[in-house]
């Protein structure tokens, strides 16, 4: 476990509410392999829904791809993706989760988007409903402090926008196109720095500052890549054209700093933590002391953390919670203690060709929710989009499975913390374009007449030590504060799962069909031009 550290703090809870109030520097250890602050999972056995959980945990099924999510009649989108939580003001809270529909699959249509699943105060579901339609490609994504979800587009020709939706459906989305077109990994807000940053899923990516001219107004700023250091030390460089008419952003900061293939991305105490997947790396930025460090390396498929994409961090103790979209399909823990241990691990074969997607707790910190994105269903996915021929076998069927797990985490307070409603902020100009989330029913499909069972050489990086920054991480506003009121995987890690290599073959050959398909619509169009390409190919000014 050579050349990682990971920053080893100790978190106190603010009395009564439970609300994280700031960071106490412990020190720093390297970070190794153990069997984490839950124990490890190795020897026990899955559970019904095919996890391997620590001593104390359960998981339950929450929304399957294509069924109505409980009694409501929304039926759950295909791919579940990147996810958040928001607090609905009356101790209840709302799931947003993106629709990863590429839109390479899917030729001159948009299936993607972001739907909600409503829980009540005891966690049952009361509702479900699309907050986002008329989009693809919806991956990654991130929550503002003023209540809202921003749905980032991971467009396979470059061309992807963010989203600006709410949670609660009352508001329609809001693209904010002024923060880039591309193919989007992740974003997170800073709420301190009034800032967004932003991933980039290419090869030759970038991580980008998006510094808006009216907080938290998104419809128009300044955006930025970062660029670092040989000692570490990070500064940024204007892109002198966020639209990207002619050059793609990173085209335009040739000096900025690599991250090849940018994935999740989330803001924690005066930190940002990203993943980049073609490496297998986890990085963070101090952004007080300029820094640059790494968290984890490891490039060549080093386990126990391969295959990486989405990532977030546990508020109450620091613990972060990497997901893995290959390797043994795990959500892997680097606690503050230094340990990189996982914390589970969806042991089901019928999950083989899935990926573990959209880590997130609910505002309480009582509830982890995570999807299986191509776990398997009830119906076939070319039923729910006919676009989408997996065949009439078991990988026909994987559409998607969404989980809640809940147990004993560490550092929650002793009793219920109480529910906090932020004031309503000033109101946020509607200046960009606008659809109705409930214009195209993205994941309302009719019912099926028949319903079958369900088949349950690496860049140069410096590693140092992170230093400690106590800096207060602010309640997420209540879903409520609605936007009227808020104003290629890794080549270091093969996944070496598939016992059915037929079947993944088979889907690569599908998926493949498509890109060329596409590709072809849109080069016979006119369309294509400039950085319109796969995210793994190479550039014309970029070297492969």
């Amino acid at each position: 476990m050579d050349r990682r550290t990971f920053l080893r703090r100790g978190l106190a809870a603010a009395a009564g509410a439970g609300l994280l109030t700031r960071s106490e520097p412990a020190g720093a250890a390297p970070a190794r392999p153990g069997a984490g602050p839950y124990g490890s999972i190795e020897g026990r056995t899955p559970d019904t829904n095919g996890f391997l959980l620590p001593e104390g945990f359960t998981s339950r099924v929450v929304a399957v791809s294509g069924d109505p999510v409980g009694d409501t009649d929304h039926w759950w989108h295909l791919f579940p993706s990147a996810a958040a939580t928001f607090p609905d003001g009356e101790g209840g809270w709302y799931l947003a989760s993106n629709s990863d529909i590429p839109n390479y699959l899917t030729p001159d249509e948009a299936w993607g988007g972001a739907s909600s699943i409503h829980f009540d105060n005891d966690g049952s579901i009361i509702g479900a409903y699309p907050i986002l339609a008329w989009s693809h490609s919806n991956a990654g994504g991130a929550p503002t402090p003023w209540g809202t979800w921003l749905s980032c587009e991971a467009d396979f020709f470059g061309a992807g926008r963010i989203w600006e939706c709410d949670p609660s459906g009352a508001q329609l989305p809001q693209a904010r196109e002024a923060m880039g077109l591309r193919n989007h990994g992740g974003a997170a807000v800073d709420p301190v720095g009034e800032a967004v940053y932003l991933t980039e899923d290419h090869r030759f990516g970038r991580l980008y500052r998006y510094i808006p001219e009216a907080w938290p107004d998104l419809s128009s700023g300044t955006l930025e890549a970062m660029a670092v250091a040989g000692d570490g030390s990070v500064s940024w460089r204007e892109v002198a054209d966020p639209s990207e008419a002619i050059d793609p952003a990173r085209q335009q900061v040739p000096d900025a700093f690599t991250t090849p293939a940018g994935k999740g991305c989330w803001y924690h105490q005066g930190w940002v933590f990203f993943a980049t997947q073609f490496d297998d790396r986890v990085h963070a930025v101090d952004l007080a002391a300029g820094r640059h460090e790494l968290v984890w390396d490891g490039f060549g498929g080093r386990k126990p953390l391969t295959g990486i994409d989405d990532l977030t961090v546990d508020r109450w103790t620091g613990d972060l919670y990497v997901a893995e979209t290959a390797g043994d399909l795990e959500l892997v823990i680097v606690s503050t203690e230094g340990e990189v241990a996982p914390f589970c691990r969806i042991a089901d074969p019928a999950h083989e060709l899935s990926a573990v997607t959209g880590p997130c707790f609910d505002p309480d910190g009582r509830r982890l929710y995570l999807s299986s994105q191509r776990g398997p269903g009830n119906r076939l996915v070319r039923d729910i989009i006919p676009a989408i021929d997996w065949g009439g076998g078991p990988p026909g069927r994987m559409g998607g499975v969404t989980y809640e797990i809940t147990g004993p985490f560490r550092g929650r307070p002793t009793t219920e913390p109480a529910t906090t409603t932020e004031p309503a902020k000033p109101s946020l100009p509607v200046t960009t374009t606008a659809v109705p989330a409930m214009a195209v029913a993205t994941s309302t499909v009719p019912s099926a007449t028949t319903r079958a069972p369900a088949i349950v050489a690496p860049s140069t990086v410096t590693t140092t030590t992170i230093s400690a920054t106590a800096v207060d991480t602010p309640t997420v506003a209540p879903a409520t504060t609605t936007l009227a009121r808020a104003t290629g995987e890794s080549t270091s890690a093969a996944d070496d799962r598939g016992s059915d290599w037929v079947v993944g073959i088979g889907v690569a050959v599908v998926a493949a069909l498509a890109v060329g398909t596409l590709a072809m619509r849109r080069r016979s169009s006119g369309a294509g031009s400039g950085d319109d390409q796969d995210s793994s190919g190479p550039e014309p000014d970029e070297a492969p």
